[in-house]
């Protein structure tokens, strides 16, 4: 493995969504991540079977130890191990950890310099901590999905990106790297309590300055970044296709109505918002008289801040996408490429995605742990 993270040793309990998402973007960074999987009782089916397999694409980068956690002697093993790990990652609903005997207390008295990071959708407190929830729920109740969408339909859920990994998985990487940070100064390990609806509340940040400066409506679709601005939206072309226009700034739109051909009065008035309705109308008949290509080959490339809308089967075959290297292929599984660039510590794509226990000895030998004891935990089914 090559990165930043280079020699930063990270346990991470196998959950869904975040979680495996945070594991992921340390693992790119060059981490060496562990995952804990659960030991499957002989015969027992996977209720996922797209995990561990090649298309689970969440968890490339690791090696797999799986575990037997019902066992006594299991237990000591993950706190052993966390007592040579830098950070531990988990994703489960508060107290379970707390009731498998590995929660913050055990595992940092094994090892004071260790960061527990913890990512729930609710937080590890209040009055919903207990609840079960999704990204959907999480970003209603952070403000976020009531102010997407059209103003004649109901919120728009936008994908799992704003929750899930947004607020959820990239605010616990940054969390437990600033933890581990910390650490080097202190010689001393904290928790790190990452929340969805914290961090798709502070993603929103800017959007609740603007609300409280008088510069943003309560209403979908009223904005400027919303949808709610002819000149921020997106439209749809002669072949059913879509563009992106985001000419904000007076330049930028100037260019917009000039390669257009706009010269309707009407469009200097840029900026007043009774006027958008209208204004979109027309620029909705406009975009339809010609292709995607046909719009493309007039806009890309210029100061109009105009892009096509891709779908996830062109977006990897664009040529800015190819030039910059921002999709990979592995084993025929086409995936985003680790992000973001460094100048000197280049990460580079580590293992493919592994089977539950796929590398359970090996791990247990690489970080110490003697040979006959894995001998002893194999006999035993307990690895």
């Amino acid at each position: 493995m090559a990165g930043p993270l280079t020699g930063i040793r990270v346990i991470e309990m196998v959950g869904l969504g975040p979680c495996p998402f945070a594991a992921m973007m340390l693992a790119d960074m060059g981490a060496e991540v562990i995952r804990i999987d659960r030991k499957m009782a002989a015969g027992s089916k996977n209720p996922f079977p797209m995990l561990g397999s090649k298309y689970d694409v969440m968890a490339r980068g690791r090696r797999s130890l799986a575990l037997d956690l019902k066992q006594e002697e299991a237990k000591n093993l993950v706190l052993e191990l966390a007592g040579k790990a830098d950070i531990l990652l988990e994703g489960f609903r508060p107290g379970v950890m707390e009731r498998l005997g590995l929660g913050p207390e055990p595992c940092m008295q094994a090892n004071p310099r260790l960061v527990y990071g913890r990512i729930t959708g609710w937080g590890q407190d209040g009055p919903l901590a207990q609840a079960a929830g999704h990204d959907l729920n999480y970003i209603a109740l952070s403000g976020m999905l009531h102010a997407m969408g059209r103003a004649d339909t109901p919120p728009v859920p936008p994908l799992n990106l704003v929750g899930d990994f947004g607020g959820g998985a990239m605010m616990l990487a940054f969390g437990v790297v600033c933890a581990a940070l910390e650490a080097r100064n202190s010689d001393k390990g904290q928790v790190v309590d990452a929340a969805m609806v914290d961090g798709s509340a502070l993603l929103g940040a800017m959007i609740y300055g603007f609300r409280a400066f008088g510069a943003w409506s309560d209403q979908r679709g009223a904005n400027m970044l919303d949808g709610g601005a002819h000149f921020y939206d997106t439209y749809a072309c002669a072949d059913g296709k879509y563009i992106s226009i985001a000419s904000i700034e007076p330049q930028f739109y100037a260019l917009l109505l000039q390669l257009s051909g706009i010269t309707d009065a009407a469009f200097e008035a840029q900026m007043d918002a009774s006027k958008w309705p209208e204004l979109k109308a027309k620029c909705a008949s406009l975009f339809k008289t010609r292709t995607r290509q046909q719009w493309c080959e007039l806009m890309e490339g210029t100061d109009i801040c105009f892009a096509p809308v891709l779908d996830m089967a062109e977006a990897p075959t664009h040529p800015h996408n190819q030039a910059r290297g921002n999709f990979v292929d592995v084993d025929g599984v086409t995936q985003p490429a680790p992000a973001p660039r460094f100048s000197r510590t280049s990460p580079e794509l580590g293992l493919p995605p592994a089977s539950p226990g796929q590398h359970s000895e090996a791990i247990l030998r690489d970080w110490g742990i003697a040979e006959d004891r894995i001998s002893s935990l194999a006999e035993h089914k307990l690895i």
